[in-house]
């Protein structure tokens, strides 16, 4: 007979933290999911519209609150949120992530001076680069270019 795992013992599942637009949600972003969700609990942070015009120099094609309710409906994703219009860093801090994955192409920021930043915040989650999917074919701007 196995004895009980003791509360105090027992392994807490990791929170894990993803960022993104998220436009037009497609395979890559899905396998992106998959791969973040095998860490652990997955929470995804979507970018507020005002900010992908900042970062992209372009408007999304779908507005936040419908990119959110898109992605809150993939099986893969624990929590789904808007994340803040001034500081990226809010809800990493809210939400305490044990690991934050960067997507292949997720250049905004090193991974170095985001742990800076971090860390001037006490937290020190690890930070990993997840491998493309298909970048030829799963990549937002080329459907984009593809689409128009």
């Amino acid at each position: 007979m196995k004895k009980p795992i003791h509360p105090k013992r027992a392994k807490r599942i990791k929170r894990v933290m993803v960022f993104g637009t998220f436009d037009r949600l497609h395979l890559g972003h899905l396998n992106f999911f998959d791969q973040s969700a095998k860490f652990g609990k997955l929470f995804v942070v979507l970018a507020r519209d005002v900010n992908v015009v900042k970062i992209k120099n372009r408007r999304p094609q779908f507005p936040e609150r419908s990119r959110l309710a898109t992605v809150a409906q993939s099986s893969k994703v624990f929590q789904a949120m808007l994340g803040d219009k001034k500081d990226f860093l809010k809800p990493i801090v809210k939400i305490r992530p044990d690991v934050i994955c960067l997507g292949f192409d997720q250049k905004t920021f090193s991974i170095t001076e985001l742990k800076t930043n971090l860390k001037k915040r006490n937290l020190a989650p690890r930070i990993i680069r997840l491998k493309s999917f298909q970048p030829s074919v799963f990549k937002s701007s080329l459907i984009n270019k593809k689409i128009r």
